[in-house]
């Protein structure tokens, strides 16, 4: 069985600035670390491998050569290899662009090694929109399930596996045959240390770094800046909100100046006199 885990660089949000002259992220003002959802997403991955004896976990990430530290660290959590896509070609991409180009790269690792899953962080939280996972399994023509919380049954013979994944308004129990994409929470499990055969494993590792030009047939339209439609309009840091009433008194006291407080809000909403 093989499960290839799609993995993204990014800045340390806790850190990060914004630059108010172009209104993007300011990369150079924090660390860059692997995303945290992608890291749940790989630990997953190494612990369906204790269930399942002949699983083989490969990590995918597309970014500037740099970015094979968060391969080496995928493989110090317990990935077997990782690939690496990058080339100019793919800078200013997209949701759009990066699943795109990132299908290219699963279908010549799929030429390898047959995938059975692919697992994908909720979101990356310097973009925070969901969309790659999703627009990869369209792409590869494979059902994709979202915001899961646990796979509770994985049956290699069947090929199939029963996830549990979170809803607003509750939990949904599904059974998705294989190959399929899930992309999880990070309550899907903790992250635990790294045995020191991994560490030593990740030290010396290298991954396997494609351009443009190794994944074949691809359309270069669709590619970076050119098949990236979306355009950040204005980025800013939200106002603080500001610290609200107290009320005091008993609770019948409490209530009478909370609706006083709410009537006098709504006139201001709607201008009444």
């Amino acid at each position: 069985m093989h499960i290839v885990v799609c993995v993204k660089q990014v800045p340390d949000t806790k850190i990060i600035k914004i630059n108010p002259k172009t209104n993007t992220l300011d990369r150079r003002s924090a660390p860059a670390i692997l995303n945290p959802y992608d890291a749940h997403a790989v630990q997953e991955a190494v612990r369906m491998k204790r269930f399942i004896k002949e699983v083989y976990i490969s990590v995918l990430s597309m970014g500037p050569p740099q970015a094979n530290a968060i391969i080496k660290k995928s493989v110090e959590i317990g990935a077997d290899e990782g690939y690496l896509i990058s080339d100019r070609a793919f800078a200013g991409a997209d949701t759009l662009a990066t699943s795109y180009a990132l299908s290219k790269a699963l279908d010549k690792i799929a030429s390898i090694r047959p995938i059975d899953m692919i697992l994908c962080g909720k979101h990356a939280i310097d973009g925070d929109t969901g969309q790659v996972g999703p627009g990869i399994a369209r792409r590869l023509d494979i059902p994709p399930v979202t915001n899961v919380i646990e796979v509770t049954e994985l049956n290699e013979k069947e090929q199939n596996v029963v996830v549990k994944r979170k809803l607003s308004g509750g939990y949904q129990l599904l059974q998705i045959q294989m190959p399929c994409l899930l992309t999880v929470e990070k309550e899907i499990n903790a992250i635990e240390y790294s045995p020191l055969p991994n560490m030593l494993k990740a030290a010396r590792y290298e991954p396997v770094v494609w351009t443009v030009n190794d994944l074949g047939d691809v359309d270069r339209t669709q590619l970076g800046l050119k098949g990236s439609p979306t355009i950040v309009g204005k980025m800013f840091t939200p106002p603080k909100h500001e610290g609200g009433k107290r009320l005091e008194g008993s609770s019948d006291e409490q209530v009478r100046e909370l609706i006083k407080c709410l009537l006098e809000e709504k006139k201001e909403l709607f201008h009444v006199k």
